[in-house]
């Protein structure tokens, strides 16, 4: 699987990056802007957007284990294995998507307009899975080693949170002409004491309008983002080819304890944030009633998301992935409790969005980063199973995509049931209470009970042990260099050297080397350093012996040279 001393190319990690682009600009809009887009925009009841957005999502997680499993069927193409299926999906993705926020025109009734969005989202979900899917399966046909797949993860992390935050700034002006545009209509129903839902004045006709044209111009220019990186990927990476053999061990995948822990965790942490950030454009209007300044948090949280993942990179090559989750994590509990305590305060509400992007940047980038390590612990110990890796990947999608599903569709049915009217101008406290207790109470537990879970994960990174001072006092079996567990785990790798000695009591060539589940730059290391301390101690031998001839001097010469 590894490819090359060479490393990947400074070029090719910027390409691969540049992938990342469609898959969150299409999901920060879905994220923000679909929701309002259904209750306000279409006016659908609150029932059938639940509907729409849950089935949605529960349809994309379902399809990712799917396409997973056929892209690991795919055969090689001149272009490779993983790229035909980006190249084919991305334009009928582009299309379903500018669908998707295109609203039927004549007088359907709520039931066949909800079938519309629901045909046309599923369709789109499911190409998107055909391209992202393969897309984070291409970090393991990229070359190099785990370090260099690190390095390439940290790159499409950083352009993924630009692309989040461009994305943020767009969707943000769309709401924003939404709000001035609703506020405009509110302040003449209020005049000519009317409701929403009773009126057919121009003026609502002429917001409404307004407003499909807006969001209509946003989905274009998102597509031609997505059409954009998809395009840089193409150009710019070239799959590295390997020659596995494929056994279909699903069963022994979700076996994997690590692998198990991992997702479970991480599940957990995706609901919680989802709960939050899925409700954060109704919050900041009929709770902290900050409508007008969403653009502004919006921009500011994922403005710092992006500036923290540099930075939680670094942090995670100094003390680790699983101590950097834990710290990244638990900047979002105070976040979220402050600013459910104070909703008003814009100068407190963007501090604590700083905060809680600096967290979002640990959700989005250690998850993939940690995720090679276990696809290479799981290949170390069962050494038959290979070309897994799309599965590894899609698997963990397929739950985190149902966790946000989950956490869409819950929070939309709490609305409903609470009395969440579409556009109407005011709410009661229900709605309001309902909003903050699924911004902050809600997602710290969930998140809580992720991070317990994330406890017990039990791969740390490589590292070789011990220094290269106490080899020439201790035997080299007890160098170790390789996935290191925490507590309980069952299985540690070693290396066991047998030097033999020859008739004359001189130390020979060591006969048998057993390798498991190590990484190949220590083991060289370590052989290194063994012949070394071999090396050191026929010198030592030899000054001892000193008075001896010079016949026997130059044996021992030869000795140490051949050892």
């Amino acid at each position: 699987m590894r490819s090359g001393s060479g490393g990947i190319p400074l070029a090719r990690k910027l390409c691969y990056a540049a992938g990342g682009v469609p898959y969150q600009v299409t999901t920060v809009a879905i994220g923000v802007s679909m929701q309002i887009f259904l209750l306000d925009v279409v006016q659908m009841e609150a029932y059938y957007v639940s509907i729409i957005l849950f089935v949605s999502r529960a349809w994309d997680a379902v399809t990712d284990p799917l396409v997973g499993y056929l892209v690991s069927r795919s055969q090689w193409t001149p272009i490779g294995k993983l790229t035909p299926w980006l190249v084919l999906s991305t334009p009928f993705a582009v299309f379903l998507y500018l669908l998707m926020w295109f609203v039927p025109q004549g007088s359907m009734s709520q039931a066949l307009t909800a079938l519309w969005f629901i045909t046309a989202t599923c369709l789109f979900e499911t190409l998107m899975s055909c391209y992202n899917v393969p897309f984070l399966s291409l970090n393991m046909f990229l070359g190099g080693d785990h370090r260099d797949r690190d390095s390439a993860t940290a790159y499409r992390m950083s352009v993924e949170m630009l692309a989040m935050l461009l994305a943020s700034i767009i969707q943000g002006q769309v709401i924003a002409v939404y709000n001035t545009e609703k506020q405009e209509a509110c302040e003449h129903l209020d005049q000519a004491h009317e409701t929403p839902q009773s009126t057919s004045s121009p003026q609502t006709a002429s917001l409404r309008e307004t407003v499909k044209a807006v969001f209509l111009t946003s989905a274009l220019v998102t597509g031609a983002l997505f059409f954009l990186g998809s395009l840089v990927l193409f150009l710019g990476v070239k799959e590295q080819r390997v020659r596995p053999s494929y056994l279909t061990s699903l069963k022994m995948l979700t076996r994997h304890i690590p692998y198990q822990r991992l997702v479970l965790g991480f599940v957990f942490c995706v609901l919680a944030f989802q709960m939050s950030m899925g409700n954060f454009a109704l919050f900041c209007s009929h709770a902290a009633g900050l409508g007008a300044n969403f653009q502004h948090l919006l921009l500011v949280l994922l403005g710092s998301a992006s500036i923290a993942v540099p930075h939680w990179q670094m942090v995670l090559l100094t003390i680790g992935k699983k101590k950097t989750v834990f710290i990244g994590l638990s900047l979002f509990i105070p976040a979220v409790i402050i600013i459910a305590c104070a909703p008003s305060n814009l100068p407190v509400f963007m501090i604590m969005c700083v905060l809680m992007g600096f967290s979002v940047a640990t959700l989005f980038l250690l998850p993939w980063s940690m995720l090679p390590d276990v696809v290479d612990d799981f290949a170390a110990k069962n050494p038959s199973c290979r070309d897994l890796e799309p599965l590894f990947f899609s698997c963990y999608a397929f739950c985190s995509k149902l966790a946000g599903g989950l956490a869409v569709g819950i929070s939309t049915l709490t609305l409903q049931f609470v009395g969440y009217k579409a556009g109407s101008c005011n709410h009661g406290d229900g709605v309001v209470t309902a909003l903050i207790v699924l911004f902050s109470p809600v997602p710290i537990a969930l998140l809580l009970i992720g991070m317990v879970i994330i406890w017990y994960y039990p791969i740390q990174e490589r590292q070789c042990l011990q220094p290269q001072d106490q080899l020439s006092t201790q035997p080299s079996n007890t160098s170790q260099c390789d996935f290191s567990h925490d507590r309980k785990s069952s299985v540690r790798s070693s290396v066991r050297s047998h030097a033999s000695k020859s008739p004359s009591g001189e130390f020979s060539r060591p006969k048998a080397v057993v390798q498991s589940n190590e990484n190949p730059r220590c083991h060289k290391q370590r052989l290194s350093l063994h012949r070394h301390s071999e090396e050191e101690k026929l010198v030592r031998n030899s000054s001892q012996r000193g008075s001896g001839s010079s016949s026997s001097r130059s044996k021992k010469k030869s000795k140490v040279s051949w050892v």
